[in-house]
């Protein structure tokens, strides 16, 4: 009965906010989605705590090979797109319409189409 009821939940959300989260995701504590229209989250992602997405935002696949994985404290801007089995470090950042098919090292900045990594001022 609880696994009908959670399948209810999502399809109603979904069309709702647009968002197509799988419910196989695995998402950290104090996920922030605080425009969560449009966003995808592939089943095979994982999601670290304290992350924020914004809206549009793609958390998904390639052709071949699994979902990203994003770190804790990481933020993706808006309409970015993270592609394949990459890693996104602890306190990365993601800017708006990026694609992002490559790793992120911890702390560092990816941008631009495809994304190259900046690293952030001291």
């Amino acid at each position: 009965m609880m696994r009908k009821l959670v399948r209810v939940k999502y399809e109603v959300l979904t069309k709702i906010t647009g968002a197509d989260i799988g419910i196989e995701a695995k998402l950290g504590c104090n996920l922030k989605l605080p425009h969560p229209v449009g966003i995808v989250i592939h089943r095979d992602t994982v999601i670290g705590d304290d992350c924020m997405v914004m809206q549009q935002v793609t958390l998904g696949t390639l052709a071949q090979g699994g979902g990203p994985k994003i770190g804790s404290r990481v933020y993706i801007g808006a309409g970015a797109k993270v592609l394949g089995p990459i890693v996104i470090g602890d306190d990365a950042k993601v800017g708006a319409n990026a694609v992002v098919l490559i790793d992120v090292p911890p702390g560092a900045t990816a941008v631009g189409v495809p994304a190259k990594i900046i690293q952030p001022f001291h």
